[in-house]
């Protein structure tokens, strides 16, 4: 590869990265605290693409010069130069498939192939003494099954996450975890049951209301465990701007 086509990929990965930094494209690949670095990252980029331009353009500002002093003295052995593949400027193609196509988050088809990714805390954080608690599928998983609801019992409870289905067609509320990025996501999984809607499609995003039983199951993937929500009624919401959940290892 030539110093331009190297110059063109350095750009063009330093403009996808401000690019997805910018906007929430980059949730869907890192979580929302590396923001700052992605944007880093992308500027320098742009930068070093800038300063290869320069130094090429340089570099043959130069030979030019030699070249013209040699042709003055009657030298006119300069030898042959090669060009460069241009298969080489296929590189550049998936950096515009990045900039020019958002994938979809990770979702019910990933979620059910993998075992839940429920840790047990180091603590919980203080709730509400009164009204609803409006907790994410992280928070009420882990006080269902390693605090046994202690803090849940007789309060209306609020979770959204995304339908998934097992092969029995038992419906299932879901959140992906995050570490850093979405290539370690993993699933947390809440079986859900009492008055459940008569369609669920998967993926769809609910609100739902209900409130705490003791009674879990097992993860068909890994035997972790999951625990139940009682549903009162289920809501359909829009998918939210970041669809990761980052709570489980912060």
């Amino acid at each position: 590869m030539n110093r331009q086509a190297q110059a063109a990929v350095l750009f063009l990965t330093g403009a996808a990265l401000l690019h997805a930094g910018v906007t929430d494209l980059y949730l869907r690949y890192v979580k929302a605290g590396l923001q700052p670095l992605l944007l880093a990252s992308g500027a320098v980029l742009i930068v070093a693409a800038l300063a290869t331009v320069w130094y090429e353009w340089r570099g043959r500002r130069h030979r030019t010069d030699s070249h013209d002093a040699e042709d003055a003295h009657g030298d006119h052995d300069h030898g042959h130069t090669h060009r460069e593949p241009r298969i080489s400027w296929l590189l550049v193609l998936p950096l515009l498939a990045l900039i020019l196509v958002a994938p979809p988050a990770l979702g019910s088809y990933s979620a059910m192939r993998t075992g839940t990714a429920l840790q047990q805390p180091y603590g919980y954080g203080k709730l509400p003494a009164t009204g609803p608690l409006d907790l994410n599928v992280v928070d009420y998983a882990t006080r269902a099954v390693y605090d046994h609801g202690r803090n849940l019992k007789g309060r209306e409870i609020k979770v959204t996450g995304f339908v998934a289905l097992d092969r029995s067609g038992a419906p299932y509320l879901v959140r992906m975890a995050l570490n850093c990025c979405a290539a370690d996501a993993q699933p947390v999984k809440i079986a859900l049951t009492g008055t459940i809607p008569p369609v669920l499609q998967p993926d769809k995003w609910l609100e739902i209301t209900g409130s705490y039983i003791p009674r879990q199951t097992r993860d068909p993937v890994n035997g972790g465990p999951v625990p139940y929500l009682k549903v009162a009624s289920a809501t359909p919401v829009a998918t939210p701007k970041d669809p990761y959940d980052e709570s489980w290892n912060t």
